[in-house]
């Protein structure tokens, strides 16, 4: 099979590789985010609580120039979800509710300074959260909890959602991947796999398409390319072209590391024509030029 491989794109800077990485992220203008702690916080036990001490973290950004840190305080997750705020705070999320210390307390919003702000809750099995440019958190949910695919505000205000069901799509049982761009979010979700297109005041646009289990998918005019799959296809990239109401496969890879060997464990951030990977460090595929390589 043809190969194509992924770029280097950012690295946790050496000084802060002993700490304990808690989540990672890629922002709307492209800078990379590690949460940090200096001890696995699962091991803290807090009785009738969630079942985890409050701990500090450390948040690692690399963009541009050197590496910024802030300090958050009282971190509530164990395993929380990382978004960045464009004024410089972050939210941390949990996954699940039921892991969550009080009802009201699912994500928590850090200032600038790593202050904690306020709280609010976005629904159980959260799959997926992504923080746009303009600070709104898009939410895609896993197969326990039918709520699909919302929009929420930094300050807990829901603004959209998908529900359930979606008309042309069927069932939208769990967002497998997606895809926050600037002018437009993307979604692939179980049980059809159809492409949702959502623009703000328009209806979803639906496409039908058989690239099945895909975690994530970037979009470049009418490309589109989706990676990964089931068992062996964890790896594929299958590049496609859009149609009216369809998408069809053009050309398939397997994705491998820039020295050729394999993917390890990852973590995907899709955004507009970009997949980012997370292995040991961040890389990234670009649907634009996502084309494999014998």
């Amino acid at each position: 099979m043809q190969v194509t491989h992924v770029n280097p794109y950012a690295r946790l800077p050496r000084p802060y590789r002993s700490m304990h990485t808690v989540d990672s992220t890629v922002d709307a203008e492209g800078r990379a985010h590690w949460l940090l702690s200096e001890r696995p916080p699962a091991t803290g036990r807090a009785p009738k609580s969630n079942g985890h001490e409050p701990y500090d973290a450390l948040v690692v950004t690399v963009g541009d120039g050197a590496p910024q840190e802030t300090h958050l305080s009282a971190v509530a997750h164990p395993r929380g979800l990382l978004g960045a705020l464009p004024d410089g705070g972050f939210v941390v999320a949990g996954a699940r509710t039921r892991r969550t210390a009080r009802p009201g307390e699912q994500v928590q919003v850090f200032d600038a300074l790593g202050r904690a702000s306020w709280t609010f809750d976005v629904g159980d099995a959260v799959e997926h959260l992504l923080v746009g440019a303009d600070g709104d958190l898009w939410v895609g949910h896993f197969d326990e909890n039918p709520a699909g695919i919302r929009r929420w505000s930094a300050s807990g205000e829901l603004l959209w959602e998908s529900g359930d069901t979606v008309p042309g799509a069927g069932w939208i049982m769990d967002c497998y991947a997606l895809n926050l761009g600037r002018h437009a979010v993307w979604a692939c979700p179980y049980t059809e796999f159809p492409v949702l297109e959502i623009r703000e005041g328009e209806p979803v646009r639906v496409r039908s398409n058989s690239v099945r289990g895909a975690r994530a998918l970037a979009v470049a005019g009418e490309r589109i390319v989706f990676f990964g799959g089931y068992g062996h296809d964890a790896d594929r990239l299958v590049v496609c072209g859009t149609t009216g109401s369809g998408v069809e496969p053009v050309e398939s890879a397997r994705v491998v590391r820039p020295d050729g060997g394999p993917l390890g464990r990852r973590h995907v951030v899709s955004r507009d024509a970009r997949v980012y990977v997370l292995d040991t460090e961040w890389y990234v595929l670009d649907a634009g030029g996502a084309v494999p390589a014998s």
